[in-house]
């Protein structure tokens, strides 16, 4: 028997503008923004949200957008998009593909803010169904995990009010039509570590002379790479990745100094901890091998938390996608190693519920190598790869589970 929430956002989302969503994702995606620059996004959402009958506010944490719409007495809940892109230079060959060289909406962004547009349009529309307050969010900087505590920080729930319940969702790779849940423990905590060697500089023709911060970089990265495999039990889950080294000038010169980058996965503290440890151990222990002048800088800089599903939201949220779009299209497929800046709106207190909407066109999904659904993801355009290309087949129904999820927990008459 179908719930009166599944029933309100079907009769909600019956009639959706899908052209029209089709054009503003189109051309968000043409018009992409780095993080904390978002503002033409925020004033295409803001004017939309303006339009639908939304108390609206701009510029909230930087370039954040808050829409309020008030219906009476009820509960509050808000919905959240992510606005910013990437600096990646897009490879999709789309005929609405990035205007602006080397950033493109590499992770979904303008297609979480189309949901969200959709959404609070059809939930305006459809006041008659349901009472409570909706908080609507288009924040910025989620890619550098700035942006929701900046909107915190400036006030968001002293200004607009404290919602009972947040509700985010996140485009992925999978066959389009398919929506990941998990009551729990659904993405990793992120941890950006910067490290500095410093050597002796000198002339590559005479290498004895100088103290090479270079081959001492190189043997730090190698080391490195035991972290997870001999430090971290087998039971645990963790990524060290080192995303960028850079030393030098010339052929011919031996550089003071090498820098390399580093990104930590983890999900659990104890385990991110062991880590941070064992990075300045190894960093200190290679240093001091290599005779450098000085010890190494280890910086521990941009920190995502792990998102932690309230399991009771998520049962929710997961029961009326299961009803709106039937068996078989909600499934657990346990924690991710990716990452998300959505929890710090949550403050530690404010249950949430989080999940995916797969989007891969189903022409590239059955072409891809790969007999079984891991080969396959592995085969498929990922978010920040710049051949990423949602389907626009999934406008509509990521439509439809914000509004189907937020009817979960408003009152519905």
């Amino acid at each position: 028997m179908t719930s009166t929430a599944a029933r309100a956002a079907l009769d909600l989302t019956a009639g959706l503008p899908v052209a029209d969503l089709e054009d503003l994702y189109r051309d968000l995606h043409r018009h992409p923004e780095l993080s904390l620059h978002e503002h033409r996004t925020a004033r295409k959402l803001a004017g939309r949200l303006r339009g639908a009958g939304f108390e609206t506010a701009e510029g909230v944490g930087g370039t954040g957008v808050v829409g309020r719409l008030r219906n009476g007495d009820g509960p509050t809940v808000l919905l959240r998009a992510d606005m910013d892109a990437l600096p990646v230079q897009e490879a999709t060959g789309l005929p609405y593909a990035s205007t602006a060289p080397g950033v493109m909406h590499a992770c979904g962004h303008d297609l979480h803010v189309t949901w969200l547009t959709g959404a609070a349009e059809a939930l305006a529309a459809g006041r008659d169904a349901w009472h409570g307050t909706l908080l609507v969010v288009g924040q910025p900087a989620e890619e550098t995990g700035q942006g929701a505590a900046r909107m915190v920080a400036d006030g968001l729930y002293e200004r607009f009010g404290r919602p009972d319940t947040l509700l985010g969702q996140h485009a992925a790779p999978g066959p389009a039509g398919l929506y990941p849940h998990v009551p729990g423990l659904i993405m990793s905590a992120s941890t950006d570590v910067d490290i500095v060697v410093h050597g002796r500089g000198g002339h590559g023709s005479r290498p004895e002379a100088t103290v090479d911060p270079v081959v001492t970089a190189a043997h730090l990265v190698t080391r490195l790479q035991t972290v997870v495999s001999r430090e971290i039990a087998a039971g645990e889950s963790a990524v060290l990745t080192v995303g960028r080294i850079e030393a030098g000038s010339r052929h011919n010169i031996i550089p003071a100094e090498a820098r390399i980058a580093l990104n930590l996965r983890t999900q659990s503290e104890p385990v991110r901890q062991r880590m941070l440890a064992a990075v300045r151990r190894i960093a200190l222990g290679e240093c001091l091998a290599s005779g450098c002048p000085r010890e190494p800088e280890v910086t521990v800089g941009s920190t995502f938390p792990m998102t932690v599903n309230d399991a009771g939201a998520d049962a929710a949220v997961a029961a009326v996608h299961g009803e709106v779009f039937g068996a078989g299209t909600v499934f657990d497929p346990g924690p991710a190693m990716g990452s998300e800046d959505f929890p710090q709106l949550a403050l530690g207190a404010i249950p949430y519920a989080y999940w995916f909407v797969t989007t891969t066109p189903a022409e590239a999904w059955e072409q891809a190598p790969g007999g079984t659904l891991p080969e396959k993801l592995a085969a498929v355009p990922s978010n920040h790869s710049p051949h990423f290309a949602p389907d626009l087949s999934t406008v509509a129904p990521g439509v439809r589970t914000l509004v189907s999820g937020a009817l979960a927990f408003l009152s519905v008459a």
